[in-house]
């Protein structure tokens, strides 16, 4: 099955250039050098999948002219990959639809403080409209955002909800997630097809590594050079990325701690690169 991968973010929680700094890497010129928040989009069986909604969610959507989505995927519950998930309210009043959202029980818990409004027994009119399924470190399937509600826009009122028919058999897609912790927080990657995405892990179990066997693509989060609390290091990504054995390995999730893009290239070893925005990689027929 064919998998087409878009980098829409690669920076840490702060992005590059970072607020305030004076160094080379902020100061660059390189295009990619400039890094959004950690996301990507996959366009995956015909389904189009987002992986992380962060600050940035909006830009990243207009840059990428993505107009629509079947699922977003969370990896975790972090302001820096959950922060953008108001803005759904776009596709909300352009596809009269909620949005379909996979996440941890932890992560929902944590929208539900975050987000408190779009879960009020008495909504604003036009808060997000969420639709949200509890996943695991098992496999699931990613359904097609065929609505059980048809959602239609009255002024003053909010959105009218209608129910309407869903096929028999949408169409669908098996994610295989991969478990890894982010310091003491319990953490999701995702595998589609032959592509596997993981960001913001420093640990990842060793019965997880049989479902990194045979990738064309593998993506690995390292954030600095050096021991990091929460992220891999730019030698842990390595050796990882080593040990998946993967024909292509790509670096996200880099702060301006590392070297611009172009330096970076010259040290990494042969088949490790650093990813940048905007970046589109592909696996399968």
């Amino acid at each position: 099955m064919k998998t087409r991968l878009t980098f829409l973010g690669t920076g840490t929680s702060q992005g590059v250039p970072m607020i305030g700094c004076d160094c080379n890497v902020c100061r660059s010129a390189d295009e990619r050098d400039k890094r959004y928040r950690s996301s990507v989009f996959v366009q995956y069986g015909g389904l189009d999948i987002l992986v992380d909604a962060g600050p940035d969610f909006r830009s990243q959507m207009l840059r990428a002219g993505i107009r629509h989505l079947d699922a977003i995927l969370l990896t975790h519950n972090h302001k820096d990959h959950t922060g953008g998930l108001d803005d759904v309210r776009a596709f909300n009043y352009i596809e009269r639809a909620p949005i379909r959202i996979y996440c941890e029980k932890y992560v929902e818990d944590s929208l539900r403080k975050e987000y408190s409004y779009a879960f009020a027994e008495k909504r604003y009119p036009g808060v997000p409209e969420w639709q949200i399924t509890y996943i695991d470190e098992h496999p699931f399937r990613v359904e097609e955002n065929v609505p059980e509600v048809k959602l239609t826009w009255v002024d003053g009122k909010g959105y009218e909800k209608t129910p309407c028919p869903r096929p028999e058999h949408p169409a669908s897609v098996e994610v295989i997630p991969v478990r890894g912790r982010h310091f003491n927080l319990p953490v999701l990657g995702y595998r589609f097809g032959n592509i596997a995405y993981l960001t913001d892990m420093n640990f990842i179990p060793e019965e997880e590594f049989s479902k990194l066997e045979g990738l064309d693509h593998f993506i690995i989060n390292c954030v600095r050079r050096g021991k990091h609390l929460s992220h891999f290091s730019l030698e842990e990504a390595i050796a990882v990325a080593g040990r998946v054995g993967a024909r292509h390995s790509w670096l996200t999730h880099l702060s301006h701690q590392l070297p611009r893009y172009e330096d970076l290239c010259r040290e990494l070893p042969e088949g490790i690169l650093p990813a940048y925005d905007g970046l589109v990689i592909e696996s399968g027929e």
